[in-house]
């Protein structure tokens, strides 16, 4: 009885989409015994794939059925948003404006503690100055950890700042031997320096050692030749004769 309780279900699907939301019946599922729900067609704007939905009953030794539901689903066809991502994993690099704050998650992997030193050079010295710092609260909290040294060296290296950077492969020589270099401390130091030519498209930005541009420093003019022309020699114009064929 409740399969073919289409009109049932379709007068209880009018009351909620309306006669202008409202098309063809399409199929009934069994939910469960003496359960059903029915499929109509949503013809509302903007809805295109999805159904209304009417769930029916019927009580057992009862020959009445009765709604459960009207609820509007989407199809297999339907237009729907994507999925849900939590902002911290939407965010991406460039989405940072004035005024906009990106909270550092407690247990961010790219950090570690400050007293760990991890973004210096390990030397007795800088193990002294660490605890000077520490002493007096001078260190910062957090830093570079190895993980997120790792990261920002593969993002430099393969980006535009890297060898693989078309301007850096029509170089004629790399960074590493360009005046303009200036080297960063710490293990980052050993691969990345920060350009300081203000004609260079990689100014005030970290590059890569074998990256390099057409800006380097021995980037020099070819010297001018000091040979001396050779005189040309002395030739006879067909079409003025000399003074001498006239007399």
């Amino acid at each position: 009885m409740c399969a073919a309780a289409v009109d049932v279900a379709r007068q209880a699907a009018l009351e909620v989409a309306g006669p202008d939301g409202l098309g063809a019946h399409l199929s009934c599922d069994p939910e469960d015994d003496r359960v059903v729900t029915h499929y109509f067609t949503c013809t509302h704007p903007g809805y295109i794939g999805w159904r209304w939905a009417v769930t029916v009953a019927r009580a057992p030794r009862s020959r009445t059925v009765t709604v459960d539901e009207v609820v509007l689903l989407p199809g297999p066809d339907s237009i729907l948003a994507p999925p849900w991502v939590p902002w911290s994993e939407r965010v991406r690099a460039g989405d940072l404006g004035p005024g906009d704050l990106l909270p550092t998650p407690p247990d961010d992997p790219r950090l570690a503690p400050g007293y760990t030193a991890a973004d210096e050079q390990p030397s007795d010295d800088a193990e002294q100055l660490r605890w000077v710092s520490e002493e007096l609260g001078l260190g910062r909290a957090r830093v570079l950890s190895r993980e997120g040294r790792d990261k920002a060296a593969e993002r430099w290296y393969a980006g535009s700042g890297g060898p693989t950077d078309p301007v850096a492969k029509a170089a004629p020589a790399p960074c590493s031997t360009c005046g303009f270099l200036v080297r960063l401390s710490g293990p980052l130091g050993t691969v990345f320096g920060v350009c300081a030519n203000e004609y260079s498209p990689s100014d005030g930005k970290v590059v890569s050692f074998d990256h390099g541009c057409g800006a380097h420093s021995e980037a020099l003019l070819p010297k001018p030749s000091t040979r001396r022309a050779e005189p040309a020699e002395p030739s006879l114009d067909p079409l003025y004769p000399s003074s001498s064929d006239d007399s």
